[in-house]
């Protein structure tokens, strides 16, 4: 009786120890599995919230000072066709171990490389310049003139990445853009009508004027942007991302996308609840800064221009740079930080060109800030459709991508992507060389 009781408390004993080591065991799977996550998590992530930037703002408080509530539908296809277009190109990072311009020189050759990496320069030039427009009207909040505050942002911006201390920084200016979330206190402080909020996105208002075609471009053009598309992908390889552990990029992709398109969205509730049901039409960063009124009141300017300023100084160094890096790596030159211009002139080129012409296009007297934003986003969006084919012929790649390939519900919902995006393109054209055609 004594060696069954003894034997029947050490039963007990080991079974309390091994339900002990089971939640210990799942404990420590549980913290990688989150390390794990933390790690590879980012590129979605910064890359979906790269359209969050001056450009961004600027379109989407002026689709809703302008439009009101009646944009906002549109950001039910952006949130599809940007989650889709995130995951395509972090997939091909992922599983080539490759870049987009890599690939693109690898594939289709030198022809078809020049006619993308041109596209690019353009595009990405064109968000460059907003960025230091950004830059001009958040300094010219604080009474410092676009004429000093400019040259001495290009400076440091370029200073910082040569010099290889930007990443000691560029966390203080993710930081000040996150002032951003704001808007989304101060749509609901703002009481929009929520139901005529509802209706705007179930019930689509479709018009044919040259206004309304713009905005939609713009819209498209700021938040699937052409240089997002590079960025992730580049991250995914430069991070080292396989096969794997793709599965925690797939989530961190689609998780950015849901951030960054619910900030657009509430930023144009914001606008609308405040500007355009008063009339006011955004023509500065001073109105654009009025949506955060509800929230901060008389501070609303400082805190608008702050987020301003940040989210332009981080853009502004980040975006030259991976246009560097893209056209470099395309062409096939030496690119890095760390070189010289003697040994690597093309990279080192490109990006002080970069930051050399949107600050000296940011300071050109008379320039309307706030419509030079907006016009350079609708420039990515009539760019956009040549490179979304580009990305679609390589992900179907058999021998690229094997079983890793789009499926069908990916390539219609990208393909049509392509066709809406060409259509609004060719449409927005069409009213601006033929205005006779439709009312303006």
């Amino acid at each position: 009786m004594v060696e069954t009781r003894a034997e029947a408390v050490r039963d007990a004993g080991r079974r309390m120890w091994r339900r002990g080591a089971r939640r210990v065991r799942n404990a420590a799977s549980r913290r990688r599995g989150v390390l794990a996550y933390l790690a590879i998590i980012g590129p979605g992530m910064v890359a979906a919230n790269a359209g969050n930037d001056a450009g961004g703002i600027a379109t989407y408080a002026s689709a809703g000072a302008d439009y009101g509530y009646q944009l906002l539908w549109t950001f039910i296809p952006l949130i599809i066709a940007l989650g889709i277009v995130q995951e395509t190109c972090a997939r091909m990072g992922a599983i080539t171990g490759k870049g987009l311009s890599e690939l693109i020189r690898e594939q289709f050759g030198v022809r078809w490389m020049a006619l993308v990496m041109l596209a690019l320069l353009i595009a990405n030039g064109g968000v460059t310049v907003s960025e230091f427009v950004g830059i001009a009207a958040a300094t010219e909040l604080f009474g410092v003139p676009r004429y000093a505050s400019v040259p001495l942002a290009a400076l440091a911006v370029w200073w910082l990445v040569v010099k290889g201390s930007y990443k000691r920084v560029e966390r203080v200016f993710l930081v000040m853009s996150l002032v951003f979330l704001g808007y989304i206190v101060s749509a609901f402080l703002a009481r929009p009508v929520w139901h005529e909020v509802g209706r705007a996105i179930i019930r689509p208002e479709a018009r044919l004027s040259g206004g309304y075609l713009f905005t939609i471009v713009a819209l498209i053009g700021t938040t699937i942007s052409p240089y997002m598309q590079v960025f992730v992908q580049s991250s995914v390889v430069e991070k080292g991302v396989t096969e794997e552990d793709y599965h925690l990029t797939r989530a961190d992709v689609w998780i950015g996308t849901l951030f960054a398109v619910a900030i657009a969205f509430f930023i144009t509730v914001a606008t609308a609840a405040t500007l355009h049901r008063v009339g006011i039409r955004i023509e500065s960063a001073e109105d654009a800064a009025r949506a955060l009124e509800p929230l901060a009141g008389q501070y609303a300017k400082l805190l608008f221009g702050v987020g301003l300023f940040g989210a332009s100084m981080l853009a502004a160094g980040v975006l030259p740079l991976a246009t560097a890096y893209s056209i470099s790596e395309a062409l096939g030159f030496e690119k890095g930080v760390s070189r010289s211009f003697r040994e690597a002139p093309i990279f080192l080129g490109i990006f002080t060109f970069l930051i050399a012409v949107g600050g000296l296009v940011a300071i050109t007297p008379g320039l309307p800030l706030f419509d030079v934003l907006l016009v350079t986003q609708v420039i990515n969006g009539l760019l956009l459709p040549v490179l979304l084919v580009t990305i679609l012929r390589l992900v179907n790649n058999r021998d690229l991508m094997g079983d890793h390939r789009n499926g069908q519900v990916y390539n219609v919902a990208s393909w049509l992507t392509v066709v809406v995006v060409s259509a609004l393109s060719l449409l927005f054209i069409a009213t601006k060389l033929f205005p006779g055609l439709v009312k303006l």
